[in-house]
């Protein structure tokens, strides 16, 4: 299986760039906001959304140098994604994330919540300086997305009965629209036809449902190093995923368990066990493969070129996470 970064070899020098920026961006005047967001920018995530919004950039940006303002885009992207996070791990109580310690467990809820205000507000302050009222109202609405999503998943915790419709919806909000929206903001940055700006925000879209559907399958089949966080997790918290509620439909007895919240000592492991015996995680799988051939396919508007090709990998690629 292909590394994630090896994908990203036309934007290499971009990303190194970036993740120096971001640094500075937060800036000095805070040393225990700088100290959490060196952690946070030094966690080693993928940096899978900023990755795309430079390779669409390049794609689309074929015979000239991406601008300062895609640069910063990048940049505003990952603020936004970190930020979200920090606010994630408050609520859902995690102590891990990519196997480092959270914002939260070393600082303390009150200055996790804070950090991510803080990069929630300076994304905002950089996002109104590049000048294109389309792109902010575009970033905007994501910031809006990201909350009524985590609104939502609290209010279907535990809730059985919730439909693959309303997990696809609250997918788009949490994972989707943020790399939708900057998809189409790199494509407005570059002056690309509306026609193409429309196909790279159904780029952005699907690839993100596609992401988290394989998330939330690896909260299943994956091993607790692997995920830096304990299996099943989501399940325990009560939040309902794809293979969840595929398994449903075909065992019954797994709507008993969640409904009493895996009150009774064995409740949890009964509900893993139903789930591996169903085809909930294969139906995911599907359901995933569906949304990445979607993605691709919305691609076709954009000249052949190696950033154009990455960007068909990484969504084969998310894929291949599975196996």
């Amino acid at each position: 299986m292909t590394p994630a970064t090896s994908l990203f070899t036309p934007v290499e020098a971009d990303l190194r760039l970036l993740a120096d920026n971001l640094k500075q961006l937060v800036g000095n005047r805070h040393p225990i906001l700088f100290a959490a967001a060196e952690h946070l920018f030094g966690a080693g995530g993928k940096r899978i959304r900023p990755a795309i919004v430079l390779l669409i950039s390049r794609a689309t940006m074929l015979d000239q140098e991406i601008t300062p303002r895609h640069r910063r885009l990048a940049e505003i992207t990952e603020m936004i994604h970190t930020a979200s996070l920090v606010h994630d791990d408050v609520v859902d109580e995690s102590d891990v994330r990519r196997g480092v310690p959270t914002v939260h467990s070393l600082f303390g809820n009150r200055i996790a919540i804070l950090a991510g205000d803080f990069l929630f507000a300076q994304s905002s302050w950089y996002l109104a300086n590049l000048d294109n009222l389309e792109v902010v109202k575009l970033l905007s609405e994501v910031i809006m997305d990201l909350a009524t999503g985590e609104i939502q998943q609290g209010l279907n915790r535990f809730d059985a009965g919730i439909s693959i419709e309303t997990y696809l919806q609250k997918s788009y909000y949490k994972t989707a629209s943020l790399i939708a929206n900057s998809s189409k903001a790199a494509g407005l940055l570059s002056e690309v036809s509306r026609e193409t700006v429309e196909h790279l925000y159904s780029y952005g879209r699907h690839f993100g449902i596609a992401f988290q559907i394989v998330d939330d399958i690896l909260d299943f089949t994956s091993t607790t190093d692997t995920l830096g966080k304990p299996v099943g997790s989501d399940l325990k918290s009560g939040n309902l995923t794809a293979p969840v509620l595929f398994a449903l439909a075909q065992k019954p007895s797994l709507e008993v368990l969640i409904e009493r919240e895996f009150a009774q000592e064995e409740d949890l492991e009964q509900a893993l066990a139903l789930i591996q015996d169903s085809q909930g995680i294969q139906q995911a799988r599907e359901l995933a493969a569906h949304h990445a051939k979607l993605a691709i396919e919305h691609l076709a508007v954009l000249p052949p070129s190696e950033s154009h090709q990455a960007l068909i990998n990484i969504a084969e690629y998310t894929l291949s996470r599975l196996f």
